[in-house]
């Protein structure tokens, strides 16, 4: 066995990672402001002097599991205005689309277990223009671009420094860490390079006093002391290295205006030390922030390398095996991705892959939020909480997270997303499936799940509805485990199985307004999707009736089915429970087909498509014309079952038997379901042979939503036609936006209606293998629509597919289309090789577009590479 799968038999090996945010300011659970303004309350102007009450952020942070003590980066080009502590963006209201970071960096390696790591920062050598990309993105319209960093000139003539961290553990509480710095201009270059230790701030808010310290010991050795913590030393190989020390506390005089009394050697003491020269940092040689400082030159074209390490030992020569330990751990990280890539045999493929999986490891996080502490606040800092006006997260009084947790972006998102999470676990699954089930199975604790069944979306809004995909991403997890492990996990699926059925009770409870298996649910995550807000509350007893939601609750019922006939295989109970879902899933098929008494169904004939309904107060109803990806989610509630499996189950069978005898009006609307498919398999699919052909017509037609890089999330007829719509006098008007949103609806930082998006994409791909693996070749549609060239249903998803990987990988000419048609980012060998992935892409061109490394579900494309699992 290679010696990483060794390692990931022993938990102890995660209990330290990078696990460090890259933004904490500007998040809700920082924000003890009486008006909820999150983004002002801890913002970037006040971070380096604000100590945090919930987490910590730094540069390629690393942490315990409890984040308890933490080490990161900082840096200093002797012109910035501060040190370089933390990752630069805007936040929300300052982004003409939105927060967005404005920064350079690149996750390049990780194992599961953190033994090696390895990121890249771009660092300019002149001053960091600031104020420029505050201003000029002011200025700047949303029907304009982003201004971003390199759009300043400032790496134009190469005056950058490339930064590689890397990481590589001696045991599991040992950590060598290696810092090369490469001068890239053609100049000589002063840098500071000051690697800091600190302890989470958990003393101060009235609920113990206990503290770690940091003291100074020998030259290069830093002591930590801490009952709690495994690490004990601080080392640094350079020979007469600074060390300098401070408190991780609010520096009150500089922020509020309070006396200085007692201690004066604040959170901000070291970089102000490093900046002013300020005797900001404690003479006595100890606190609970510390430095080494290492003031060097790199010379042109040169590069130089800063070696630490955090042991739990005293050490004689802390640095004796580092350079053989760092090249065991390397050699070990390329034998763990060796046997994971033995079937990519692509070489660029494999480069983009690797650094699909980095990101996701990268992006775990520990996430602290106590929803009853913050909201009353503590004792020794009670919050102003004005509760007549908006204070979120009321109802989620009971929720206390406290985990290392897969996030979408640590800087963009650093908070997780309940149906971001479920596509980053289909990825984490082949790298480190232990960690993708035990994800699945937290966000249905009790301690996160809402004690009426509802899970938590996010955290600027819990209550908020996200598409259920949390039972589809944990059966797909269970066969990619079994697959890998050669047996079944079956105490996970029986158990994450229990709880979705309480989420499941909640959403037939809650989001089927007229209890006619009809399902709501607002925006479902896709933000501007609609002509309108579809979170609004409509007047007059008017409300809507959605595709999306009423087919995720298709989709959901058919997974929650599939996963009882699985679990009935060894405990014949659940033949019950899968009756019960089989039933839920005809019922959900009829609701789509009629709505009700003289009401047309989601279906509309003359378009082949599906839409949302507008249901008005005088028992009339509007079809919303709008052909979006609404349409297309319909797809997704599809399940093959083999026959087999059915052999298995004489219950189930012959109550469905009973079913389909007896109702006839459910029995039409199941696609082929008495009628074996190849290799004696059945369909369920709300979608019939004839409809199914439809909807794939519009789906494959270049001129809606065929893309070179995937299928577009709008139909692209709506670039010179937009639709229009009127809703309380007010005229709505959408047009196809293949790029940043030009809506502030849910922020505006995200836009649903033209780019393409990997969670849909990557469902679509499965939904036509699922399709195919029932019909085989007798069923051909044309792709493109109206070439005349027929293909089946398996080509077709990996056509798509094809077409997603090359947003990332070259092309003929040597452009990645995530880069924009940079070519900088294209053709500079100190770029070219180097992948960001993005949260969404140009529906035309492929560009990368908002969160730069949101490598949660933009990492499908880590499965999308590998030979897929047969169903």
């Amino acid at each position: 066995m290679v010696a990483e799968k060794q390692r990931l038999q022993n938990t102890d090996w995660k209990n330290w990672g990078p696990y460090v945010s890259n933004r904490q300011w500007g998040n809700v659970r920082e924000d003890y402001s009486p008006n909820g303004d999150a983004w002002n309350f801890a913002n970037h102007n006040n971070a380096e002097s604000y100590a945090y009450r919930w987490g910590e952020e730094g540069i390629a942070g690393i942490s315990d599991f409890k984040q308890i003590f933490c080490f990161a980066l900082s840096f200093w080009n002797k012109k910035d205005k501060m040190v370089k502590e933390r990752f630069f963006g805007l936040s929300n209201p300052q982004g003409n689309h939105g927060e967005d970071i404005k920064e350079i960096f690149y996750y390049l390696d990780n194992t599961p277990t953190h033994s090696y790591m390895k990121m890249l920062y771009k660092y300019p050598i002149n001053a960091f223009p600031y104020d420029e990309i505050r201003a000029e993105n002011a200025r700047r319209s949303k029907k304009e671009p982003e201004y971003e960093i390199f759009d300043t000139g400032i790496f134009d003539k190469d005056e950058y420094f490339d930064i590689f961290i890397e990481y590589a553990k001696a045991d599991h509480n040992d950590f060598l860490v290696r810092v090369t710095v490469f001068n890239r201009s053609n100049a000589d270059a002063p840098i500071v390079v000051a690697p800091t230790v600190w302890f989470r701030n958990n003393w101060k808010w009235g609920y113990n006093t206990y503290k770690g310290q940091t003291s100074a010991s020998h030259e290069g050795c830093i002591n930590i002391q801490h009952d709690s913590i495994s690490i004990k030393k601080f080392y640094s190989r350079n020979i007469g290295a600074e060390s300098v020390f401070c408190e991780n506390e609010t520096n009150t005089p500089k922020l509020y205006g309070a006396p200085y009394t007692g201690n004066t050697y604040f959170k901000d003491g070291i970089n102000d030390y490093i900046i002013y020269g300020s005797n900001t940092v404690n003479p006595e040689k100890e606190g609970t922030k510390a430095s080494f400082l290492l003031d060097d030159i790199i010379e042109a074209g040169s590069s130089k390398s800063f070696d630490f390490r955090l042991s739990p030992d005293e050490l004689d020569d802390p640095f004796e095996n580092f350079d053989a330990i760092f090249n065991e751990r390397i050699a070990e990280a390329d034998e763990f991705y060796n046997e994971i890539q033995n079937d990519v045999v692509n070489e660029d493929e494999r480069n983009v892959q690797r650094q699909a999986f980095a990101g996701l490891l990268w992006n775990k996080q520990f996430y602290h939020y106590n929803v009853g502490k913050w909201l009353k606040g503590d004792p020794n800092f009670e919050a102003p909480r004005d509760f007549n006006n908006y204070v979120r997260n009321t109802e989620w009084n009971h929720l206390h997270n406290k985990d290392i947790i897969s996030m979408p972006d640590k800087w963009e998102y650093p908070w997780y997303a309940t149906w971001d999470l479920a596509f980053h676990c289909v990825p984490f699954a082949i790298i480190d499936a232990d960690f993708a089930k035990n994800q699945l199975l937290l966000l249905t604790k009790e301690w996160y799940m809402h004690p009426n069944g509802q899970m938590p979306a996010y955290e600027w809004n819990l209550s908020d509805v996200n598409p259920p995909v949390h039972a589809w991403s944990c059966f797909r997890v269970f066969k990619i485990d079994e697959k890998q492990n050669g047996k079944p996990d079956l105490l996970f699926l029986e158990k994450v199985f229990q709880k979705l059925l309480l989420n499941f009770t909640w959403w037939v409870n809650r989001k089927d307004k007229n209890g006619k298996n009809i399902f709501g649910g607002g925006f479902l995550g896709l933000d501007n999707i609609g002509a309108f807000d579809r979170n609004m509350i409509l007047k007059d007893g008017q409300h809507l009736e959605q595709a999306d939601g009423t087919s995720w609750m298709a989709m959901y019922a058919l997974n929650m089915m599939r996963i009882a006939m699985e679990l009935a295989q060894y405990y014949q109970v659940y033949e019950d429970m899968a009756i019960k879902f089989f039933e839920h899933y005809l019922y959900i098929a009829q609701a789509m087909e009629n709505l009700g008494e003289g009401t047309k169904g989601l279906w509309n004939e003359e378009d082949g498509f599906f839409y949302d309904v507008l249901q008005l107060g005088n028992g009339d109803s509007v079809s919303l014309r709008l052909r979006s990806i609404v349409g297309l989610i319909p797809m997704f509630a599809v399940e093959i079952i083999d026959h087999h499996l059915l052999d298995k189950m004489p219950n189930f069978v012959e109550r469905m038997d009973w079913v389909l005898k007896n109702k006839p009006e459910l029995t039409k609307l199941v696609s082929h379901w008495e009628e074996e498919g190849q290799g004696r398999k059945h369909l369920m699919s709300i979608l019939r042979k004839t409809r199914l052909t439809k909807v794939l017509s519009r789906m494959l037609d270049e001129k809606e939503f065929l893309s070179d890089y995937g299928i577009r999330a709008m139909s692209k007829v709506y670039e010179e036609n937009p639709f229009v719509f009127s809703v309380h006098g007010t005229e709505n008007v959408v047009y196809y936006t293949p790029g940043e949103s030009d809506s502030r609806m849910f922020g505006g930082n995200s836009n649903w209606r033209g780019p393409i998006w990997f969670p849909i994409n990557f469902l679509i791909v499965e939904s036509l293998q699922r399709f195919y693996f029932y019909y085989g070749n007798s069923l051909k549609v044309e792709l493109p629509t109206g070439s005349g060239d027929k293909k089946n249903l398996d080509e077709v998803a990996q056509n798509i597919s094809n077409r997603l990987c090359s947003i990332f990988l070259k092309d003929e000419v040597g452009q990645r289309p995530f880069n924009g048609g940079n070519a900088k980012f294209n053709y500079d060998e100190n770029f070219k090789d180097y992948v960001t992935f993005f949260e969404y892409f140009h529906g035309d061109n492929g560009r990368g577009i908002g969160a730069s490394h949101q490598t949660g579900w933009t990492a499908t494309v880590a499965k999308l590479m590998k030979p897929r699992l047969t169903f």
